[in-house]
C-alpha cells in the first residue's frame, strides 16, 4: 500500500506509534559493504586501513559471498562523524583491496547510496516502518468516533506487525457488518468491469472467482490469493498494518510483494474510503498481479527505485500513481482502465471514460513532472499503448536514474543481484546464454 495514498487526507508528517520501527541506521551512523576475496592477510589489511584514519567500527558482520565463491562480504557501521575519513578510507578500498565497495544509508547524506533490501527477508526490516498505525484514524475518518471499528483496525494492525516473510498470512474471520460492506462495493463494480475494465483484468477476475472465494457474500483470504499469484506470476501479499513510504513500498515489488491491507472500510459509507483498504487491493490491484507483462511492468518500477536518489523516489512514486493506480491503456480502438484507484471506484471508473478528463500520451519522463489533485477524481489521465510498451518505457527512464551500478532479480534466490563487476557480468552472460540455447533449440523443434 503505496504512502501517496496518505495525500489523499492531506497528511505529509509520520505519525509516531508503537509500530514505527526504530530506524536501522540512525542518523549518526554510515554503513558500507566490501567484499574480499578468501586470502590470508585480506581482512587485517583492510581493517588496518580504518584504524590508521583513526575510525571506530561500531558494527561488522561477515558472510560468504552469494555473488562470488571466492569472496567475502562485509557490513560494517561507523560512526558518521568520521565520513571525511570514511571517504578516504573507501577511495583505498577500492583502488587497493580486489573486490567491490557500497556504501550505504537510509537516512541519504552525501552522495552515499540510500540503503535497500538485497533479499526478500530484508522486507522484515522496513515492513512495520509505517506512517501511520491501523486504528489510528484522522479526525474526518468514517470511523473516527466508532471505538468498535477503531478496535477491529487495531486487530489488523496486529496480524500485520506480527508477520514475517516465509509465514502463512493468518486468516480472518469478516463480521457480517464486514461482508456486506464489501457485498456493496463488489456488486457495483463487478456491473462495471466488462465495459470499462482492461481485458487482462476481465479475463483474470472469474478465476479468481473460481479459485480464490470472490463472491459477494464473500471476503477473500490474503493467503489464498498469494498462493494464487505465485501460481500466476511469482507475486505474493504482505499484510500491511498501515501505509509505508514510497521507497519502501516500491521496494518490494522490485521482489514481486505487493504490501496489502486487510482492512475494509467503515460500513457508514460503503462506496468511500479515504485510503486504500482489501476493496482497493483485492478488486483494483490483484487481477492485475495475476498478468504476466503487467506483474513485469510493476517490478520494472520496483526495480528502478533500488538505490535511486530520493527526487528520482517522488518521480517514480508519481509514474506509479499514474499507471498502476489511474492508468489507461489502449486496447483496439477503445481506451480501458487498469489502475487499481479506477478499477476499486464505481464514480472514477465511469468518469474516466468519459470526454471530462484530459487524456496524455504515457511518457514517464513527462509523466514524472505531473501534479495532481489528491482529494477529486483526476483531470488528467495517461493512455499506454500496451502494457509491453509502458514496460519499456519505464526501462528506458530507469535507465537516466543516477546509480553507480545496475540490478536484477534472481529469481532462484529471491535476492537482487547488484551488477557492478565483470564476475557479476559474465555470471548474467551465462544466464542470459543458457535460456537463449532454450529458446533455439524451442524454435528448431516448431519448424
Amino acid at each position: 500500500m503505496d504512502a501517496s495514498f496518505r495525500k489523499i487526507n492531506g497528511e505529509t508528517g509520520i505519525q509516531e506509534s508503537m509500530y514505527l520501527e526504530e530506524l536501522s541506521n540512525k542518523a549518526q551512523v554510515v554503513s558500507c559493504i566490501f567484499s574480499l576475496k578468501e586470502e590470508v592477510g585480506a581482512l587485517a589489511k583492510t581493517l588496518r586501513l580504518f584504524e590508521e584514519k583513526g575510525i571506530n567500527l561500531t558494527h561488522i558482520e561477515s558472510r560468504p559471498s552469494r555473488l562470488n565463491k571466492e569472496d567475502y562480504e562485509f557490513f560494517i557501521n561507523v560512526d558518521a562523524t568520521c565520513s571525511k575519513e570514511l571517504d578516504e578510507v573507501i577511495a583505498s578500498l577500492k583502488t587497493q583491496i580486489s573486490g567491490h565497495v557500497h556504501e550505504l544509508s537510509r537516512n541519504k547524506a552525501k552522495d552515499t547510496v540510500p540503503w535497500f533490501p538485497r533479499d526478500i527477508q530484508d522486507l522484515d526490516r522496513f515492513a512495520n516502518q509505517i506512517l501511520s498505525y491501523g486504528s489510528e484514524l484522522d479526525s474526518d475518518h468514517p470511523g473516527f468516533t466508532d471505538p468498535v471499528y477503531r478496535v477491529r483496525r487495531k486487530e489488523f494492525a496486529d496480524i500485520a506487525y506480527n508477520y514475517r516473510h516465509g509465514q502463512v498470512i493468518p486468516k480472518v474471520e469478516y463480521t457480517k457488518e464486514e461482508k456486506t460492506t464489501w457485498g456493496t462495493v463488489f456488486r457495483e463494480l463487478k456491473t462495471l468491469y466488462p465495459t470499462h475494465a482492461c481485458r487482462e483484468h476481465n479475463h483474470v477476475f472469474p478465476l479468481l472467482e473460481k479459485y480464490c472465494g470472490y463472491r459477494e457474500d464473500n471476503i477473500p483470504q490474503l493467503e489464498d490469493i498469494s498462493r494464487f499469484l505465485q501460481s500466476c506470476t511469482g507475486f505474493r501479499l504482505r499484510p500491511v498494518a498501515g501505509l509505508l513510504s514510497s521507497r519502501d513500498f516500491l521496494a518490494g515489488l522490485a521482489f514481486r510483494v505487493f504490501h496489502s491491507t486487510q482492512y475494509i472500510r467503515h460500513s457508514s459509507i460503503p462506496m468511500y474510503t479515504p485510503e486504500p483498504d482489501i476493496c482497493h487491493e483485492l478488486l483494483g490491484h490483484v487481477p492485475l498481479f495475476a498478468d504476466p507483462s503487467f506483474a513485469q511492468f510493476s517490478q520494472e518500477i520496483g526495480l528502478a527505485s533500488l538505490g535511486a536518489p530520493d527526487e528520482y523516489i517522488e518521480k517514480l512514486a508519481t509514474v506509479y500513481w499514474f499507471t498502476v493506480e489511474f492508468g489507461l491503456c489502449k486496447q483496439g480502438s477503445e481506451i480501458k482502465a487498469y489502475g487499481a484507484g479506477l478499477l476499486s471506484s464505481f464514480g472514477e471508473l465511469q468518469y474516466c471514460l468519459t470526454n471530462k478528463p484530459e487524456i496524455q500520451p504515457f511518457e514517464p519522463e513527462k509523466t514524472a513532472l505531473q501534479t495532481y489533485p489528491i482529494t477529486e477524481f483526476q483531470p488528467i489521465y495517461f493512455v499506454a499503448e500496451g502494457f509491453e510498451d509502458a514496460k519499456e518505457k519505464v526501462r528506458k527512464f530507469a535507465a537516466t536514474i543516477p546509480r553507480p551500478f545496475s540490478v536484477r532479480y534472481n529469481p532462484y534466490t529471491h535476492s537482487i543481484e547488484v551488477l557492478d563487476s565483470m564476475q557479476q557480468l559474465k555470471n548474467l552472460a551465462d544466464s542470459i546464454s543458457g535460456e537463449m540455447g532454450i529458446l533455439s533449440n524451442a524454435l528448431k523443434k516448431m519448424e
